[in-house]
């Protein structure tokens, strides 16, 4: 089965920063290319970031030079550092892992930008 565990969520006041990680079980890690997606109430879900299996990664245009995704294969995780928040980042944050025609999500951390 599947798993896709999200953490490190929560409130952080604008200019903060906060790292989630994503821990996978139930899939060959090192092959799988990762993402993380968001959704603020009442949005579409909007992607974040992603990291291909051979570590190529791309951004999002509003989160380009303030956040990171990096991956510890190692550890079958995933990681977003994110930096200089601001309140437009409060949103659900989603893990994503996609192999072909396979794809899998987590359930979700909730990341609220507020002073």
């Amino acid at each position: 089965q599947v798993q896709l565990v999200e953490s490190g969520g929560g409130l952080v006041q604008p200019g903060g920063s906060l790292r989630l990680s994503c821990a996978a079980s139930g899939i060959i890690f090192s092959i799988y290319d990762m993402g993380w997606y968001r959704q603020a109430p009442g949005k579409q879900r909007e992607l974040v970031a992603t990291i291909t299996s051979g570590g190529t990664t791309t951004y999002g245009h509003s989160v380009e030079g303030r956040f990171t995704i990096s991956r510890d294969n190692a550890k079958n995780t995933v990681y977003l550092q994110m930096n200089s928040l601001k309140p437009e980042d409060t949103a659900v944050y989603y893990c994503y892992a996609h192999k072909r025609i396979a794809g899998y999500w987590g359930q979700g951390t909730q990341v609220t930008v507020s002073s």
